[in-house]
């Protein structure tokens, strides 16, 4: 009996979904499934419960001490039990709340469960998850978990874009990571022994959105066919063209903004 869901089982149910940016480009993504999104969910709870478990031994063991330090002291024991108390139950929110803010920060919206099954969280409108969305989607999850995700299971299963309420909120969606990743845009570029390249002239002109663009793009072309891969290029290369100098008119579309990203990640 398998009770693990292979993932080619649950690609046969998984959405896509098209986002369109403000400069008429398309970038397709691939929806997580509620499976992986159930299973990377308990996995970060798993964490959470251990984490809270080692706290609450800590806060026990240094009550047991403040209270012989107090006694010792002729200080009330009641107030110190309740001030370990009181640290306790603050730690155990922190770990239960802001555990996905923090992690959905530092990693660019996965949890260590998320990144187990591939996942992570963006805005709708693909752009990388802000604070403000991260901690308004985790505020309503208290809400979700008080009724054990029964509402949210049933809300992503009826949602085009199988999203639950928090996501609903914040604005955000759950894809399934398939970016390309480029750990040293250098070596990958111009191989182990070349020099560092210089940025081409007029890129410091770029917008936020437009390098934006250059890294969607950049971190998504090996999974997209070689047609839309070409077609997306030339979309992003013909916004970012124009702000560059004119010895950016000689390089092909995909070089270009494989060279801005290069420089860029330095």
């Amino acid at each position: 009996m398998r009770l693990w869901p292979s993932a080619a089982t649950e690609r046969t149910v998984e959405r896509t979904v098209t986002v369109r940016t403000p400069e008429s480009i398309a970038f397709h993504y691939e929806l997580a499934g509620l499976g992986s999104r159930f299973l990377a969910v308990a996995i970060d709870f798993i964490i959470q419960v251990l984490l809270g478990i080692v706290v609450i031994l800590l806060i026990s063991l240094a009550g047991l001490r403040g209270a012989q330090i107090g006694a010792a002291l002729h200080l009330n024991g009641a107030q110190i039990a309740s001030a370990f108390a009181a640290l306790g139950v603050i730690l155990l929110f922190i770990i239960f709340f802001a555990y996905f803010v923090v992690f959905e920060m530092l990693w660019n919206g996965q949890t260590p469960g998320k990144r187990l099954f591939g996942i992570r969280v963006v805005r709708d409108g693909g752009y990388p998850i802000d604070l403000g969305s991260s901690v308004l989607r985790n505020l309503i999850r208290i809400a979700e978990l008080a009724f054990f995700y029964v509402p949210s299971a049933v809300c992503a299963i009826l949602s085009p874009q199988n999203k639950r309420i928090g996501d609903y909120a914040a604005g955000t969606i759950v894809v399934r990571d398939q970016a390309f990743e480029v750990t040293a845009p250098q070596t990958w570029l111009h191989g182990d022994n070349a020099p560092d390249v210089p940025p081409l002239a007029g890129s410091q002109a770029l917008s936020p959105d437009e390098w934006a663009l250059i890294v969607r793009y950049v971190e998504r072309r090996a999974t997209l066919p070689p047609p839309v891969a070409a077609a997306t290029a030339a979309r992003v290369a013909a916004v970012v063209r124009p702000k560059l100098d004119p010895q950016a008119a000689d390089l092909p579309d995909d070089m270009l903004l494989l060279r801005l990203y290069a420089t860029r990640s330095r």
